[in-house]
């Protein structure tokens, strides 16, 4: 199959990583759909790497149940369960919505933050879904680290890995991704002004996404 559409590599650091994130954002925002087959060799030649990575790679996304081996094929992009998508955002919803509304976002670190924020909207204007996503996990991740709870840091973070939102790659452009994007500037002036019933309730809405304008529903 064609896969034109798979983002560039950036120069080498961890090879297996970077093939990992660049696959799992094409899948999470259904760039790769469900059913797409990939082959090793192919994705190899087209990020101009050795089989090895992306083996490893096709590996690690089997475990995370992106991809289910294909005798003599390859890889097939698994199909989304609506109820483990249903699932993970009422947990998220539980545990990261009250978390985050209860930060107390130190004046030393705004600039740091919204820097971040910047990341996203860069991401979106530039219709960089990797970036978009790589810079949308660091921002929320490291609002909850401000918790000092480094168990609800890893248990969002492995939610996240396994969330898939298939209608993203559909919405570049998009004024809905765009208010998306804008969302964490929002969160972050509420964040800042100690609005915390207003933080929950961007926050609910803004993790429903997943469910809603990113499975292809309107909101």
């Amino acid at each position: 199959m064609a896969i034109s559409g798979l983002p560039d590599l950036a120069p080498p650091a961890n090879l297996r990583e970077q093939v990992v994130s660049a696959l799992s954002a094409a899948i999470i925002s259904g760039e790769l759909a469900p059913g797409a087959l990939v082959s090793v060799p192919t994705l190899a030649a087209r990020f101009g790497v050795s089989a090895t990575p992306v083996r490893e790679a096709m590996l690690d996304l089997e475990q995370r149940g992106f991809v289910e081996p294909v005798r003599n094929k390859g890889f097939r992009v698994t199909e989304v369960v609506e109820a483990d998508l249903h699932e993970i955002v009422q947990i998220r919803q539980l545990v990261e919505v009250p978390a985050t509304a209860s930060l107390r976002l130190p004046a030393d670190r705004i600039a740091e933050f919204r820097e971040k924020a910047d990341a996203i909207v860069a991401g979106e204007q530039r219709s960089d879904l990797t970036a978009y996503l790589a810079a949308d996990v660091d921002f929320h991740l490291s609002l909850l680290a401000l918790t000092g709870n480094r168990r609800l840091v890893a248990l969002v973070a492995d939610l996240r890995s396994q969330t898939r939102m298939t209608g993203l790659a559909h919405m570049l452009g998009t004024t809905e991704l765009a208010a998306s994007a804008a969302e964490h500037h929002e969160l972050l002036d509420l964040l800042v002004a100690g609005k915390t019933r207003d933080v929950r309730t961007l926050m609910s809405r803004h993790v429903g996404h997943v469910l809603g304008w990113w499975a292809g529903r309107p909101e």
